[in-house]
């Protein structure tokens, strides 16, 4: 009977530390971004705030495992991460007086019904204006809103950029800098002072966007989360410059809901990566495509259509073919072409590359292919090495394609990827071997 009562005590505990972990992850996956947009707002330090929400999060595994997961587990952190920014403020002496006020205005209750404010601008946008104020440099500008609103970590980072991470760090500690010293406002600009930083601000959602549509490092192909939090501050950006809002952000709310209609399509049961030619279409979501494509129509024919309209439109074309071998190839690389002009870069001309292979033909593609690859431009982007391999299979030289995925393999970051690539070389791995036998 004691054991009894001890082996259910135990299992109670596993389940609650089980549930506690699991929690904690969901809600730095869900909300680090509000939570440290909210913290910086109430200590104005980007420093201060992510160290107190990185604490609080380290205090949130042990507790929650032992008292339980709290009704508002986001509210918690906020709660207990401004409890220890106000303790290690504290502890310098130049803040004083600061303290005092912070002290007044923090409610030391643990719950709190809605720590978020959904109004327009909220932190969230504050923080990205805040990033890519003028006087940042543009890499220092996505680098700081991609480890504050994503909380992407330094090396995440530093691979997205392929730079040393400690380049990343010390751009990083350089960019924190220079907000405090030059006292850069944590607000949304006035009027007058948005055109200026709207690209800036475009490029940040976008790129914020891209995590979550194909997340850097972990488990999960996609983090549902970051793309409806670009789609939403998108929206927002739009809002804030009617009635008149420049093409581009029209282009770019449009491109990102196209992307994102393909969602429950992209992974299969199992969390596999689907590629586009293999999705089942009927599970588009219609509804942001029908959204979407006549805010593409419209961003176009404006005279300030740029990069994102381009990419919409390219967007537009596959989600306008109710089957795969429906794609108007030649119109995407029309498309690629007006684009590699606009915003010329070797991942624009490796996606062109692809439309090539599909409109004129694999060898054609191939051969744009291989001029990229001469070049050194792309050698670390385990995509472009996919690609080829994808190409290579297509023509019946598997030996080669394995050497290419083995090459993608060693570069992807990302375990769905991972797993769809082991699958392709175990496939052409297994025709190579049989016409080797034949």
């Amino acid at each position: 009977m004691e054991q009894s009562s001890y082996d259910s005590a135990s299992t109670l505990s596993q389940m609650m530390i089980s549930t506690a972990h699991a929690t904690v992850e969901a809600t730095y996956q869900s909300d680090w971004g509000r939570i440290v947009a909210t913290l910086i707002r109430s200590f104005g330090d980007f420093d201060v705030a992510e160290e107190a929400a990185q604490e609080a999060f380290a205090a949130a595994t042990t507790q929650w495992a032992n008292e339980g997961v709290p009704d508002s587990p986001a509210a918690w952190i906020i709660q207990t991460a401004k409890h220890k920014a106000i303790d290690r403020l504290r502890r310098q002496t130049r803040f004083q007086e600061k303290i005092e006020s912070y002290a007044l205005e923090v409610d030391w209750t643990t719950e709190q019904p809605d720590p978020f404010s959904h109004q327009i601008p909220d932190d969230r946008l504050r923080l990205i204006f805040t990033c890519c104020h003028p006087a940042l440099a543009p890499e220092s500008q996505v680098a700081l809103t991609l480890r504050t609103l994503c909380g992407l970590q330094t090396e995440e980072i530093a691979r997205a950029f392929l730079v040393p991470a400690p380049t990343m760090a010390q751009r990083l500690v350089r960019a924190k800098k220079k907000i405090r010293e030059a006292k850069i406002p944590y607000k949304v600009p006035e009027t007058a002072e948005i055109p200026e930083r709207v690209h800036a601000v475009l490029t940040i959602i976008y790129l914020v966007f891209n995590e979550g549509y194909a997340s850097t490092q972990g488990e999960q192909l996609m983090r549902s989360d970051l793309c409806a939090e670009a789609i939403r501050l998108a929206r927002f950006v739009r809002m804030l410059m009617a009635p008149y809002p420049p093409a581009e952000v029209t282009g770019l709310l449009a491109l990102m809901l196209l992307h994102d209609s393909r969602r429950d399509a992209r992974v299969d049961s199992s969390g596999d990566l689907v590629v586009l030619e293999e999705q089942d279409r009927t599970l588009w979501n219609q509804d942001q495509i029908g959204e979407a494509l006549p805010l593409v129509r419209q961003a176009l024919i404006a005279p300030d259509a740029g990069s994102f309209t381009l990419q919409a439109a390219i967007a537009a074309e596959h989600c306008r073919a109710v089957r795969a071998e429906d794609t108007d190839w030649h119109q995407i690389v029309f498309f690629y072409d007006r684009l590699g002009l606009l915003q010329p870069s070797p991942i624009v001309s490796l996606n062109r590359a692809v439309a090539v292979a599909m409109a004129e033909g694999t060898e054609r593609g191939l051969s744009l292919i291989d001029e990229i690859l001469a070049s050194g431009d792309l050698d670390d982007y385990h995509l472009l090495h996919a690609a080829r391999a994808d190409m290579l299979r297509r023509t019946g030289a598997y030996a080669e394609a394995a050497r290419n995925y083995e090459r993608a393999l060693a570069l992807v970051t990302n375990e769905s990827e991972r797993r769809f690539l082991e699958r392709r070389l175990r496939e052409v791995s297994a025709v190579s071997a049989s016409d080797a036998r034949d």
